[in-house]
C-alpha cells in the first residue's frame, strides 16, 4: 500500500531547479586558438549561471564573467517569450559566442549588449538600448560589428562602441518587423533569428514577416492588480487551417540602403525554414510548402533576388527539418533526408546531384556535431574537410543512446569514437584534435570531458558530478525495458519500482506519458533518474512507468508517422498494451492504474480516459491540447492537415468529443497566460464536461505560462498533485 507519511524525501525537491545532478555545465566552447574550454555554469547547484573558463593544458579553472551589473531579474516580456520558445530554465548569464577570427566574446542582455575582448578582459557595454529590448545580437565573421534588432528594425554597430546605424525600414509602427523569428519559425521550425551575417560581413538578409492579417489573440493577466496595457499581451497566433505569417526575405548592404527582395516563388503561403549564406558569397535557403511534403533548397543571386532550385525533397509522410545542411569550401554540400525512412547524409555537388549517400541502415543521424566557438549557426558542422571526415551523433547502437561516429567523405565504414553507453553532446575543437564530450547515462550523473577525435580517449575533466542530493534522497535510476507490442513492434519503456518495503507488487502504479512526435521520453540518460516527481511517487510505494509509443520521435518515420491524420489512436493502443504488459509481468494491480502528463502528455492522458476507461482509474491533465484547430498551424497541420482538409481526423482526436466515456477521476492543471497551449483550451474541455455532467477537479496557475516557473507555484502544484493521487489511487 502506498504511505501518505512516506518522508524519503520532502515534496520540496520535486519542484527545485535545478533536479539533483543536473546542473551541469552547458554551452561548451572551444576559445579561437583552442586554449581554452568555456561553459556556462551555476556554483553550488545554482540556476544562475555563470561564464567560465577552463585551460586545456594546465587543468585551470577559473569564473571569467560572473555576472552583467546592470541587468535586472525581472524579465521583458520579449525575453520571457524567448526562454519560453527555448524551454531556457537558467538564469544570470544565459548565452553567449565566441568570434573565431577575433577571440572576442558576445554576452547579449535583455536591453545591452557586452563584449569581452579575450577571456581576460572585462566585459563592457557596447550598446544600451533603454527601455527598448535588444533582440539577437550577433558578432559578424570578422568580429567587428554586431548587428541586431530593436523596436521592429536591424541595427550595425562598430564592436568598439559609437552610434548604432538603423539599416532597415518600414516596418517600425506598421505591425510587421524586420530581422525577427516569427512565432512559428521560433517554437515548432528550429529557427530562433531572423537575419544573418554574409560570411564577409558586406550583407545581411533579413525577414520582414506580417501579421497584420492574423487576428489577435489577447491574453489578459487575470491575477494582476492593474488592468489594461501592462496587464495583457496580445499575439497574431496562426490557428491550425487559417492565416500563416507573410515573411519576406530581403538583403541589404551593411551601410544601409534599399533592400532587394528575394523571389520565394509564387506561393506566398510557405515557411521560410533555413537560411544560409555560402563559401562563394551566394545566399541559400530552404523553403517549405504548407503542407511539409515538399522541401525545396534553393539559391538566390542577390543582386537580381532571382532563384534557382538545387534540390528538392518530397515525401508522402512528412518532412522533419533538420540543421544538417552543411556547404564544404569545395563547392559541395553535405544535406540529410529521410528519403529512406531514417535520417541519413549524403552528399551533392554544387548543383544539387547527389554524389554518394554516405550513411545508411535502420537507425538514423541525430546532428552534425556542434563544432568550437557557438557562432549561433545552427547549420555550423564538424566536418574535416583536409582529412576527409564528417563527425555526427546517431541512434547507430540503440534509439534510447546518442552516441558520436565518423565516416570518411569518400565513403567508407561508419567508425564510433565515444564509448561509454547513454547519450553524448559533444563540442568539436577548430583543429579536430579533441572534443568536450558532455555524457550522462541512467547510472552517471552530466559528466564533461575532454577526450581525443581520434579513439575518444580522456585528456581531462572538466566537471564532475558533486551534488550531494543524488546519495541524501536516495535516488535510484529506474530499469529499461522492451516490449513487443501484439502486431510485433517494440517498443521501449522504464520502470521506477517501489523501495523493497512495499514488496513485490502487484503495486498500484502512475503511467507518466507525453506520446507526441519529435520527442523521446525514453533514453539512457540521468534525467530519467532524476525525473523527480517520478522518484517521489516511487518513495510513496506507486510503481510509475514510462513509455514511448508508436508516434515517438528517434525511431524513424515510419514509426512516427503511424499517427498521420489520427492523433490520439495507436498512441492510447500502444500506452494500454504497456499497462497489460505490467499487468502481466506481477507488477501493475489493474484495479489501481492512474495516469499524468502535460502538453501533448495532457492530451494523451485525457484520451486515455476516455477511450481505455476500463484500464485508467484516474489522470492528471496538465495544460492539455482539447481540440487541434485551437493550435498552431506548423505542428498541427504537418501531422493532421487541416480542419477544412480532414474534419473527420480533427473531430475524432479531440477529447471534447469523448469526453461522455471518461470514467475515472481527473485534475486539470493550466496555467492562464499560456502562450503556446492557450487557457482556451481547458475552458472548452470544462465546457464538454459541464455538458456531460463529467465531475472534475481543477488547478490554475494565474501568472504562469505552458511551463511553471515559479518556486512557489511548483511546489504547490506537485503537493496538490500528490494528494489528489494519493486519494484517488
Amino acid at each position: 500500500m502506498p504511505d501518505k507519511n512516506n518522508s524519503r524525501f520532502p515534496i520540496e525537491e520535486v519542484a527545485k531547479f535545478p533536479a539533483p545532478g543536473m546542473a551541469a555545465p552547458v554551452s561548451c566552447a572551444f576559445s579561437n586558438d583552442d586554449r581554452l574550454v568555456t561553459y556556462l555554469h551555476g556554483e553550488d547547484q545554482s540556476p544562475v549561471r555563470q561564464l567560465h573558463a577552463l585551460d586545456i593544458e594546465t587543468g585551470e579553472g577559473r569564473v571569467i564573467l560572473a555576472g552583467l551589473d546592470d541587468e535586472s531579474e525581472e524579465l521583458s516580456i520579449e525575453e520571457a517569450l524567448r526562454r519560453q520558445r527555448q524551454r531556457q530554465m537558467g538564469r544570470g548569464i544565459t548565452r553567449y559566442s565566441w568570434v573565431d577570427s577575433t577571440g572576442r566574446i558576445l554576452i547579449p542582455g535583455q536591453s545591452a549588449i557586452y563584449v569581452m575582448d579575450g577571456p581576460d578582459a572585462p566585459a563592457r557595454t557596447v550598446v544600451d538600448g533603454g527601455d527598448a529590448p535588444i533582440i539577437d545580437p550577433q558578432l559578424s565573421a570578422d568580429g567587428t560589428q554586431i548587428a541586431y534588432v530593436q523596436d521592429s528594425e536591424v541595427y550595425v554597430v562598430s564592436v568598439d562602441g559609437g552610434a548604432p546605424r538603423q539599416i532597415t525600414s518600414g516596418a517600425r509602427g506598421t505591425g510587421k518587423t524586420h530581422g525577427l523569428a516569427e512565432y512559428i519559425a521560433q517554437e515548432e521550425m528550429g529557427r530562433g533569428s531572423g537575419f544573418w551575417w554574409s560570411r564577409d560581413g558586406s550583407h545581411i538578409a533579413f525577414t520582414e514577416v506580417d501579421e497584420t492579417h492574423i487576428p489577435v489573440y489577447r491574453i489578459v493577466h487575470q491575477g494582476k492588480d492593474q488592468v489594461g496595457e501592462g496587464a495583457q499581451e496580445d499575439h497574431r497566433y496562426p490557428f491550425a487551417g487559417e492565416a500563416n505569417a507573410i515573411v519576406r526575405l530581403g538583403v541589404v548592404p551593411v551601410e544601409g540602403g534599399e533592400p532587394v527582395w528575394m523571389d520565394l516563388g509564387d506561393d506566398y503561403d510557405i515557411y521560410l525554414s533555413r537560411v544560409n549564406w555560402m563559401p562563394n558569397g551566394e545566399l541559400w535557403a530552404q523553403i517549405e510548402n504548407r503542407e511539409q511534403t515538399v522541401l525545396d533548397l534553393v539559391r538566390f543571386d542577390i543582386a537580381t533576388g532571382a532563384h534557382s532550385t538545387v534540390l528538392r525533397e518530397t515525401s508522402d509522410i512528412w518532412i522533419n527539418l533538420h540543421n544538417m545542411f552543411h556547404p564544404l569550401d569545395s563547392g559541395e554540400f553535405i544535406w540529410a533526408s529521410e528519403r529512406t525512412g531514417f535520417t541519413h547524409l549524403y552528399l551533392h555537388d554544387g548543383d544539387g546531384s547527389l554524389i554518394r549517400q554516405l550513411t545508411d541502415g535502420d537507425w538514423m543521424v541525430d546532428g552534425l556535431s556542434g563544432v568550437a566557438g557557438l557562432t549561433g549557426d545552427a547549420g555550423l558542422a564538424a566536418v574535416d574537410e583536409s582529412n576527409g571526415q564528417i563527425y555526427f551523433t546517431a541512434t547507430k547502437d540503440s534509439p534510447t543512446e546518442r552516441q558520436l561516429y565518423s565516416v570518411p567523405l569518400s565513403g567508407g565504414a561508419v567508425q564510433r569514437i565515444t564509448n561509454e553507453p547513454g547519450m553524448h553532446l559533444v563540442t568539436i575543437d577548430h583543429k579536430f584534435k579533441n572534443f568536450v564530450d558532455s555524457h550522462s547515462s541512467i547510472d552517471v550523473p552530466p559528466t564533461i570531458t575532454l577526450r581525443s577525435l581520434n579513439d575518444g580517449s580522456q585528456i581531462r575533466t572538466i566537471h564532475e558530478p558533486s551534488d550531494p542530493r543524488i546519495e541524501n534522497l536516495g535516488l535510484e535510476p529506474p530499469e529499461l525495458v522492451t516490449l513487443q507490442t501484439d502486431d510485433g513492434v517494440t517498443l521501449h519503456g522504464a520502470i521506477y519500482s517501489p523501495p523493497s518495503e512495499f514488496g513485490d507488487g502487484p503495486h498500484p502504479t502512475i503511467v507518466y506519458v507525453y506520446g507526441g512526435p519529435h520527442a523521446q521520453v525514453v533514453d539512457n540518460h540521468w534525467s530519467m533518474t532524476a525525473s523527480m516527481r517520478a522518484q517521489y511517487l516511487r518513495s510513496q510505494g506507486y510503481l510509475v512507468f514510462m513509455l514511448d509509443n508508436r508516434g515517438s520521435a528517434r525511431r524513424g518515420l515510419a514509426f512516427e508517422g503511424v499517427i498521420k491524420h489520427q492523433m490520439g489512436r495507436i498512441e492510447v493502443q500502444d500506452q494500454v498494451e504497456g499497462v497489460r504488459w505490467l499487468v502481466d509481468q506481477g507488477l501493475a494491480d489493474p484495479e489501481r492504474v492512474g495516469i499524468y502528463g502535460w502538453s501533448y502528455g495532457g492530451f494523451m492522458t485525457l484520451l486515455c480516459l476516455a477511450q481505455a476507461s476500463d484500464v485508467f482509474k484516474m489522470g492528471v491533465v496538465g495544460a492539455p491540447t482539447v481540440h487541434w484547430d485551437g493550435y498552431d498551424t506548423h505542428y498541427t497541420e504537418r501531422y493532421m492537415g487541416t480542419p477544412q482538409s480532414n474534419p473527420d481526423g480533427y473531430a475524432n482526436s479531440s477529447p471534447v468529443n469523448h469526453v461522455q466515456n471518461i470514467k475515472g477521476n481527473m485534475l486539470l492543471v493550466h496555467g492562464l497566460i499560456d502562450e503556446n497551449v492557450h487557457f482556451r483550451h481547458t475552458a472548452r474541455l470544462i465546457n464538454a464536461l459541464i455538458a456531460n455532467r463529467i465531475p472534475y477537479e481543477f488547478m490554475l496557475f494565474p501568472d504562469e505560462r505552458h511551463m511553471p516557473r515559479q518556486l512557489g507555484d511548483r511546489v504547490y502544484m506537485e503537493e496538490r498533485i500528490t494528494e489528489f493521487i494519493q486519494r484517488n489511487l
